[in-house]
């Protein structure tokens, strides 16, 4: 017998992150830890759409966040996820562009990046 309840827990995230903007935030993270100011600058979403986003992939247990200063960075919470995104552009023969730290973010974490 099928587990309504887990089908339906499986659907809820794949509608979460169905969307283009959020699959570009998860890639734009990695498997890494990335501030919401490189997501401004990398994706070019206006900050309030990007909290939107961001608030969506917190509750549905997607992302976590932790504060830095005036900083925030966000990490998957199980970077798993990933490999999922990446199997689903696999079997339609695609291949995912490659998100590096972008010149515009002065933040900590992107200016150590960059001179890495």
């Amino acid at each position: 017998m099928t587990n309504i309840s887990s089908i339906e827990q499986v659907a809820a995230l794949l509608q979460v992150i169905g969307q283009e903007s959020r699959l570009q935030i998860l890639l734009a993270i990695g498997e890494g830890e990335t501030c919401v100011c490189h997501l401004e600058a990398m994706l070019g979403l206006r900050q309030a759409t990007l909290s939107q986003h961001l608030m969506a992939l917190r509750e549905a247990g997607v992302v976590t966040d932790r504060r830095a200063g005036r900083y925030i960075h966000y990490r998957l919470r199980d970077p798993a996820l990933l490999g999922l995104v990446r199997q689903a552009a696999q079997l339609q023969g695609l291949e995912l562009p490659s998100l590096a730290p972008s010149p515009d973010c002065d933040c900590p974490n992107c200016c150590e990046r960059k001179n890495a």
